[in-house]
């Protein structure tokens, strides 16, 4: 794993964001929808108390089953700037996954990863640290265009930036449903994203891992500061 690099100001976190951004792997196409195992990570705030809880969920990736789950609790060091986030999730959400006890395969992220405006969101920077294959799953397209998908589950069309590079897809995961927005971040391709994320959506919008997470990260951060 890549040593994490806590900066001091935004222009270090930028600096930093340039740095490991080279280091993006995108010519891989990453393990196969429906083999191995999945994790979901996702994180929960209270920004009262500059607490941050993470949660990293293994999934079987044919079942679904839970295989392993994990959480972690920190302080948030580094303030709320657009297009920074990660820098104030990354070292909880690490701690989560260190603390699992079988290996979490390819990770889901409630976020982005080329899909960014530095093209440097979540997904890509905790895929560069971990050396694992990375992609993320974000609810809404933040601040790119797309047009409407077709109404059937599994349509999908281009999520674009200004100069008209694809950047993620926005994809139908339920029928007349909003999309979800599907971008890579390390060691996966576009493609190989939204199979698994197909996979992962048999009954809800939202991706099991997710939606597991998500629950997990909220209960321990209610634990944490009962």
């Amino acid at each position: 794993m890549t040593e994490i690099r806590t900066p001091r100001d935004e222009a270090e976190a930028r600096a930093v964001q340039d740095e490991l951004r080279g280091r993006v792997v995108l010519d891989e196409a990453g393990p196969p929808a429906g083999t191995g195992r999945v994790t979901g990570v996702d994180v929960a705030y209270d920004d009262a108390r500059d607490v941050v809880a993470a949660a990293a969920v293994v999934l079987d990736a044919a079942t679904l089953a839970v295989v392993d789950e994990a959480t972690a609790v920190g302080r948030v060091t580094f303030p709320y700037v657009p297009g920074l986030l990660a820098f104030r999730e990354i070292p909880t959400v690490l701690a989560a996954l260190d603390a699992l006890t079988s290996d979490p395969g390819l990770v889901v992220c409630d976020g982005y990863g080329l899909a960014h405006p530095r093209r440097f969101g979540l997904a890509a920077h905790l895929g560069v640290l971990t050396g694992l294959p990375v992609f993320g799953v974000a609810k809404n397209p933040f601040t790119f265009s797309y047009e409407q998908p077709g109404t059937r589950r599994g349509d999908f069309s281009p999520l674009l930036a200004d100069d008209g590079e694809e950047v993620g897809r926005a994809l139908r995961t339920q029928p007349d449903v909003k999309p979800v927005f599907v971008s890579v971040g390390h060691r996966v391709g576009l493609a190989t994203a939204c199979a698994h994320t197909l996979r992962l959506t048999p009954a809800y919008r939202l991706p099991e891992s997710t939606r597991r997470a998500d629950a997990l990260c909220r209960l321990a951060l209610r634990e944490a500061t009962a």
